[in-house]
């Protein structure tokens, strides 16, 4: 096997020649109107918080809960009424009663939608534009997950979050989540503002949630469930350990709703999606082995549904001409200009900020089939990963905002 997709052999040789995705075709997140990014901003502006607002419409609330179900996606939970019937339920109630999801922004992963979401900013602007993306000040991959290798969070992410502005407004604000996450860095710089609660158990996070809504006239409370996302990738969507976390959330979510106050909204959403990629040549293309994608590649970044890839000096443009002739049939390949312009890391022409402008990669890549750029050599784990998300994919981009009000 050559590991190249289907229909191409190596450059040059390809017995055919296809016309490659135009990155402009994209379904594009909707910053503005309808993404992660536009969430808090919305509520808080209900709430009184000054200089906030957005495009998205929501009836207002003196009491907000917002529940991020992290790997939730509106695809996966419309196909799973069984195990997931009272979030189910209440899919005609998303996005203001108009039963349509929300956007993550893109790339559609964890440490991107979490910062569009405490910051109500897109990725062009909170610059978190990726699972992994280069640091320009010391050519380093860095993991924004992780946060490895160290870098100043506020440094790298300087704007204040909604929680900061709703908390100096006068809203109660305060986040309920595992205890570990209390100091992290991605905390810092994205869900901060408030008090922090730590609390193990699902169960004692709904409780606190319900109680600390009640606890004040006007709050704003954030809580927070990782393992939908964790057995995905571990096992996959359809597998039995992934419904299982589906069907215990549900009764998280329903616990939580019987509990609100007065005058409480609550919301539930996601972070991204996923689709699971089989373990083939074909499917799985992995860079490590491929020397023609390599070639010219200083650092591999992001994910391998969206990759940022970032070429030696004086190499991105050919860099972009073999990813796009290798990988244009399946995947939307941009050269990091026509991403931004074309609207993926924020609103369409808008551009970025000046400091995220070179995390970017020369190239940028999502997929559009059932396909993943994997790296099994220095990715060994993520490689691994059954469930993957990152792309623009309806399963992968869309998510839930469900509403249940008192």
């Amino acid at each position: 096997m050559s590991g190249y997709p289907a229909g191409h052999t190596a450059a040059g040789s390809a017995w055919h020649d296809p016309a490659p995705l135009d990155p402009r075709s994209a379904p594009l997140p909707r910053y503005g109107t309808g993404s992660l990014a536009d969430l808090l901003p919305t509520i808080a502006a209900g709430m009184g918080v000054p200089g906030l607002g957005s495009g998205m419409e929501l009836a207002p609330a003196d009491r907000v809960c917002v529940f991020l179900i992290d790997g939730l996606g509106w695809e996966l939970l419309r196909a799973h009424p069984a195990e997931a019937p009272f979030l189910h339920s209440l899919l005609p109630s998303s996005m203001n009663g108009t039963g349509t999801p929300m956007t993550a922004g893109f790339p559609s992963t964890t440490a991107t939608s979490l910062a569009s979401v405490g910051t109500g900013l897109p990725p062009g602007a909170h610059g978190l534009p990726g699972y992994t993306v280069a640091d320009p000040a010391t050519g380093q991959l860095m993991n924004q997950l992780r946060w490895r290798p160290w870098t100043d969070p506020h440094a790298w992410q300087p704007y204040p979050t909604v929680f900061q502005l709703a908390d100096a407004a006068g809203v109660a604000t305060c986040q309920v989540s595992a205890p570990d996450f209390q100091h992290t860095p991605l905390t810092k710089i994205a869900l901060s503002g408030g008090t922090f609660h730590g609390r193990l158990s699902g169960e004692e996070r709904m409780d606190l949630a319900a109680d600390r809504l009640g606890a004040a006239d006007r709050s704003l409370v954030y809580t927070y469930y990782s393992e939908v996302d964790g057995k995905g990738h571990r096992f996959g969507v359809d597998s039995e350990e992934w419904r299982g976390q589906l069907m215990y959330v549900d009764l998280l979510a329903q616990r939580l709703a019987e509990q609100l106050p007065p005058r409480s909204a609550l919301y539930v959403t996601a972070d991204h999606g996923m689709i699971d990629i089989p373990f083939d040549p074909e499917s799985r293309i992995d860079f490590d082995e491929d020397w023609e994608l390599r070639a010219g590649v200083a650092l591999l970044g992001g994910e391998a549904r969206a990759r940022h890839v970032y070429a030696v000096p004086g190499a991105a443009g050919d860099v972009l001409a073999v990813w796009r002739e290798v990988l244009g049939e399946q995947m939307w390949v941009a050269g990091r200009d026509e991403a931004i312009e074309a609207g993926w890391f924020g609103p369409p022409g808008e551009g970025v900020d000046d400091r995220v402008y070179g995390r970017i990669g020369d190239v940028v890549a999502a997929a559009r089939d059932d396909i993943a750029i994997v790296a099994t050599e220095t990715e060994p784990n993520e490689s691994k990963m059954v469930g993957l998300h990152g792309s623009m994919t309806p399963v992968e981009q869309l998510v839930p905002l469900l509403e249940v009000r008192s």
